[in-house]
């Protein structure tokens, strides 16, 4: 006798109530908007072979930062989070909003709150959710650092990662 898992799960759910441990749609509340500096900054990294920019842009003033990393780890995002906050951000924003990449975990998510009130993570695969981050991104491909794949010992030690287009 062969019975399909669909039969199976039917069977189960008239005594069980069986739901999926995989919450796609997981409420995160609604797009954040600013209305002044330093409300909302967005985060998020691009890959340039060995080479990581963990990347943020305010999207109110559109002021931005990268730091580039040799890992994509959630020390990394931890150390990028110490750099870019106190130097280009003031130290403190309302909301910083990540995607659901691991190097915005763990040690990266256990500092936001010396960071920021609320620290949001967007839907997977919505695009128009980081859309300032995603642009900017974009324009630091195109117009800095190309479609090159670098090394990490290319990163010049504590420059600016413009003076990492010279090498």
């Amino acid at each position: 006798m062969q019975v399909s898992v669909t039969t199976i799960y039917k069977v189960l759910s008239e005594k069980y109530r069986l739901r999926s441990k995989w919450q796609k749609n997981k409420s995160r509340g609604l797009i954040p908007t600013a209305q002044a500096a330093r409300q909302v900054i967005q985060m998020d990294t691009v890959l340039f072979g060995d080479v990581f920019a963990f990347t943020a842009v305010d999207i109110f003033t559109k002021e931005s930062d990268v730091l580039l990393r040799p890992a994509l780890e959630a020390a990394d995002g931890k150390a990028f989070l110490e750099h870019c906050m106190p130097r280009r951000f003031n130290g403190f924003s309302e909301i910083i909003q990540t995607d659901g990449g691991s190097e915005f975990k763990g040690e990266f998510s256990q500092v936001t709150d010396d960071y920021c009130d609320l620290h949001r993570v967007a839907r997977p695969y919505k695009k128009n959710e980081q859309a300032f981050i995603e642009s900017f991104n974009r324009s630091l491909r195109r117009e800095c650092l190309g479609w090159t794949k670098y090394k990490p010992t290319q990163i010049p030690p504590n420059t600016n990662p413009t003076a990492f287009l010279a090498s």
